[in-house]
């Protein structure tokens, strides 16, 4: 999320004019805020994760949507994650298809524009969503990932940071290995950005 455009929308107006946009909007309590466009370690990082987990999936009864999804937290909020996995059918708020109910699983990549929102507030929003078992945060400037899954308490976290880490997927009945998300990503250019 990058810049708010200080107008305020109604959920009906937000929809409509998104509908008629290029540019994707997230909307929290009728603000309206910007998406920015990925780096090329976020592009690649995305592909990583998408292949590794959609091999995994096989014929299961789960799939992935790519971040041209929007997912409706609640009646005033909608947001779009970089990945999510529904297993199932896939619900939605109506014909369109575009505003997804029903996922298990929500993938973010972080940009420095977005770091914070990611871990704190997207979280929080996440949270709000019950069918979703899992929130994984990956970091695109050094090798990190954050899983929380869903607690009767909250969220609770775990942080994987070894390359040799496989992070537990167990809502999709898969795992993650973080060499598999940062294969071809040099960190060494990523100091000097």
């Amino acid at each position: 999320m990058v810049t708010n455009l200080k107008t305020r929308l109604s959920v009906q107006e937000y929809l409509a004019w998104e509908a008629e946009n290029e540019i994707k909007h997230e909307y929290i309590d009728g603000e309206v805020y910007a998406m920015s466009g990925g780096t090329g370690k976020h592009s690649s990082i995305m592909i990583n994760i998408t292949i590794a987990i959609g091999q995994q999936l096989g014929d299961s009864l789960c799939s992935l949507h790519s971040s041209e999804m929007r997912v409706k937290v609640n009646d005033s909020r909608y947001v779009y994650p970089d990945l999510s996995a529904v297993c199932g059918k896939s619900s939605y708020e109506d014909e369109s298809e575009i505003s997804l109910l029903n996922p298990i699983l929500v993938i973010e990549v972080t940009s420095p524009s977005s770091i914070e929102f990611d871990r704190l507030a997207k979280r929080d929003l996440y949270r709000e969503v019950p069918s979703i078992q899992g929130y994984l945060v990956v970091d695109q400037h050094r090798v990190c990932a954050e899983l929380y899954t869903r607690a009767d308490v909250g969220w609770l976290l775990q942080v994987y940071t070894d390359p040799d880490d496989v992070i537990p997927l167990e809502m999709l009945n898969s795992e993650l290995p973080l060499a598999e998300i940062y294969r071809g990503i040099s960190f060494e250019e990523a100091q000097s950005d």
